[in-house]
């Protein structure tokens, strides 16, 4: 079974075939992109599409990599030791498995997402080099080596904020999202709002673009800040023609905080529609 997309997920045929050709080569796949682009999204519907078990392991900037592994709890074991406990006969009830031995225990293949693994410290890709290699680890305070019974499908995603070593690239399949075209983010946009009135999507459409397009914008709209958006236009029942703003008399787009996130980037809006209303009085 091959990933074509879902009715919940607009996949382009780039990223589907990205998406297949990874799973052929049994490598990980690297999906870079701007945040708010479907990257998350994207192994969550792969995960349904294939009728896979889901297994996310979402990255901070403090995440080790033998946290994916295993951690051990010495602490706790001091602890019940001096209090007698019988559970430190036992070592393995100290044992905190990780998301890559779940994936690796699994009886079934699964679906690993590996998620903002640009977030991590730079060695943090490198220190899985060989557990990604062997799809096996060894597990020193049980003397065991886990290997994986079934080859998971992996997807990484990174929000391009630091390069990842060559040595960890070249193990992978890579592809970059690129922002969706007009056509696609139409079919976006109906896939989350079947029932939207065509001339306000046509509307909102319009002033989106317009705004990613300004020179100097610090953060530029997303997909996702764009579904928000229109949900809230929907609600509030905006018509249409308010958007259009026809007669300059608002400097930006009604509801604007779902698509603007900080003042440099309203101040740069707002500076420019006053210059075009002066342009437009001489």
């Amino acid at each position: 079974m091959k990933f074509k997309g879902t009715d919940n997920y607009v996949s382009t045929d780039d990223l589907s075939m990205a998406v297949n050709a990874s799973i052929a080569l049994e490598r990980p796949l690297i999906i870079k992109g701007e945040p708010g682009t479907g990257k998350t999204l994207l192994a969550i519907e792969v995960a349904k599409s294939l009728g896979k078990e889901l297994i996310e392991w979402h990255i901070k900037s403090t995440t080790k990599a033998h946290q994916g592994l295993y951690e051990y709890d010495a602490v706790t074991r001091l602890r019940d030791s001096q209090l007698g406990d019988e559970r430190v006969k036992d070592i393995h009830n100290y044992i905190k498995k990780g998301k890559l031995w779940e994936a690796f225990e699994s009886d079934e293949q699964v679906v690993l997402l590996v998620d903002e693994i640009d977030k991590a410290d730079i060695e943090f890709p490198n220190d899985l080099l060989q557990e990604l290699d062997r799809m096996e680890f060894y597990c020193y305070e049980t003397n065991q080596t886990i290997k994986a019974k079934h080859r998971p499908i992996i997807i990484i995603t990174s929000n391009n904020e630091k390069d990842l070593p060559d040595a960890f690239l070249r193990r992978c399949f890579f592809h970059y999202i690129q922002f969706p075209e007009r056509d696609t983010m139409q079919q976006i946009v109906d896939v989350h709002y079947p029932q939207i009135k065509k001339k306000l999507v046509k509307d909102a459409l319009d002033i989106f673009f317009d705004i990613r397009k300004v020179p100097g914008l610090k953060k530029k709209p997303s997909t996702s800040e764009l579904i928000d958006w229109l949900k809230l236009l929907m609600s509030d029942d905006i018509p249409s023609e308010i958007l259009k703003n026809a007669d300059n008399s608002k400097a930006i787009p009604p509801l604007y905080g779902a698509l603007l996130k900080n003042e440099q980037d309203v101040h740069l809006l707002e500076r420019l529609a006053f210059m075009n209303r002066r342009n437009q009085n001489q």
